[in-house]
């Protein structure tokens, strides 16, 4: 897919409007339009890299730092699961890397995959 063609790209370029919970220099965090939990959010690096591991190491600090932050909205309540699908056959399919962070709930049905 095509960086002009691809809707994360096309949303941090402000061309598709979404409420941002969280911007830094290199990443968004937004939620998710189809979400699996209340405050199910896509945290995004603003750069097209099309899996995760095609995200530059040096932005791995940036993107903790911002993962903490918002493991801190009391929805979470420090119970999340943190989610790459990397790749077509691992479930990714919008290819620009972006991670899941699911907040989680005793009894909340949802399963892990591990």
């Amino acid at each position: 897919m095509k960086e002009k063609e691809c809707i994360f790209c096309r949303i941090i370029k402000k061309e598709i409007p979404v409420k941002l919970i969280n911007e830094t220099d290199n990443f968004i965090a937004m939620p998710d339009a189809n979400p699996k939990a209340e405050g199910h959010t896509l945290i995004i690096p603003k750069s097209h890299y099309a899996t995760f591991l095609d995200i530059p190491s040096n932005l791995a600090g940036e993107m903790l730092d911002l993962i903490k932050k918002l493991s801190k909205n009391p929805k979470l309540s420090n119970s999340f699961n943190l989610l790459v699908n990397n790749s077509p056959a691992a479930g990714q399919a919008i290819m620009h890397a972006h991670i899941h962070l699911i907040p989680r709930k005793e009894g909340d049905g949802l399963r892990a995959i591990a």
